[in-house]
């Protein structure tokens, strides 16, 4: 028996809550054990190390679909808890899942069973086995769109484009439990460096159609000079990385960007990163973070590979960190507000509240 729209789209996933469950205990037995039980132990307290020292800048990496599988809370517990500094992610996370649930919409458990044609004939769109209301997609494109419209005309970066979003949510949704609006006013920069890669994409396809020589365009090597610029400002730096893709690779890179500017910076201090992807293909994703070493990116003494699937770590690593504590002598970097001092000409006459705080 078919379903109907409503009834697929009943059964809302529910955002994993780390401050219910006790960690620590868990992981520091799993670090008695073997195999991937123990890489995960060392990771936390890897990450613990980053924490307590508390002028290293933390830079989350994202990638995958994560918020829709219900691990917003957790990067939510994060931001609040100055346990992240910066975030790099890819699209899908930040505007097509955190900022769609921002405007109020949700996602949905499911199947990788349904029957996918069904699905399309209602305009249910799938990730694994949750749900997504392709019609309630097409508003958070339609709202990048008219956010595009308001603003002057001209050349943003991502992370400039992603603080009008957060000051969008504060305005019209002021109590959305939202990634983009929780970073806004905390001032943590957030850079999608394949920005159209996501609902982004269509709503700013839809706004430079319709004001095709006048309209706002995103500039990647503008957020990879700026987060260049924040490595450079920092010194030290620590990696979370949350799968791999370019969200990996543009935040390693950017150790060799500042040496290109004969800025002299150290390797990432710590890195950590959560994969299912195999090394052996020679792909970025399973790459190890040993191999970046010699690229000149990543240190390896304070480095460790879990090879597991993101949803399964995470909580893991996250809650272990969030009670042992080490984050309780943190206050917020507020980098957002580096640029706010050093916009160029350009950014000063365009009205452009970069770097603005969004409280």
């Amino acid at each position: 028996m078919k379903q109907t729209k409503e009834q697929l789209l009943s059964k809302e996933v529910t955002h994993f809550d780390i401050k219910k469950f006790d960690f620590v205990s868990l992981v520091d037995a799993m670090g008695e054990t073997a195999f991937q039980a123990k890489n995960l132990s060392r990771a936390a307290k890897i990450y613990s190390q980053m924490l307590a020292e508390t002028q290293c800048g933390i830079i989350l990496c994202i990638a995958g679909s994560l918020v829709s599988a219900g691990m917003k809370q957790v990067i939510l517990d994060l931001i609040d808890n100055n346990m992240v500094d910066i975030i790099v992610s890819n699209g899908a996370n930040i505007v097509d899942q955190d900022f769609f649930e921002g405007l109020g919409f949700k996602h949905y458990q499911g199947s990788p069973h349904l029957d996918d044609q069904e699905l399309q004939s209602l305009a249910i769109d799938r990730i694994y086995d949750t749900l997504i209301n392709e019609d309630e997609l097409r508003i958070c494109d339609n709202t990048i769109a008219t956010i595009a419209n308001s603003l002057p005309p001209g050349v943003y970066s991502s992370r400039e484009f992603i603080y009008e979003m957060g000051r969008f949510l504060e305005k019209n949704h002021p109590n959305a439990q939202s990634i983009v609006l929780r970073a806004c006013q905390k001032n943590i920069p957030i850079f999608v460096p394949a920005f159209s890669d996501c609902s982004a994409g269509f709503g700013l396809v839809m706004h430079q159609m319709a004001s095709p020589k006048n309209h706002v365009s995103i500039d990647s090597v503008k957020d990879f000079r700026e987060l260049t610029q924040l490595k450079i400002n920092l010194k030290e730096t620590g990696l979370f990385m949350l799968g791999g893709g370019t969200p990996k690779n543009f935040a390693q890179d950017i150790v060799v960007a500042a040496e290109l500017l004969s800025a002299e910076v150290p390797l990432h201090k710590y890195a950590i990163q959560i994969t299912v992807a195999d090394e052996r293909d020679g792909a970025l994703s399973g790459s190890t973070l040993r191999e970046a070493c010699s690229w000149g990116k990543v240190s390896v003494v304070h480095e460790q590979m879990v090879f597991s699937e993101v949803t399964l770590a995470l909580p893991l690593i996250a809650g272990h960190a969030y009670q042992k504590g080490a984050w309780r002598h943190r206050q917020g970097l507020s980098l957002n507000r580096v640029f706010s001092t050093q916009s160029t000409d350009e950014d000063k006459t365009d009205g452009r509240m970069v770097g603005a705080t969004c409280a």
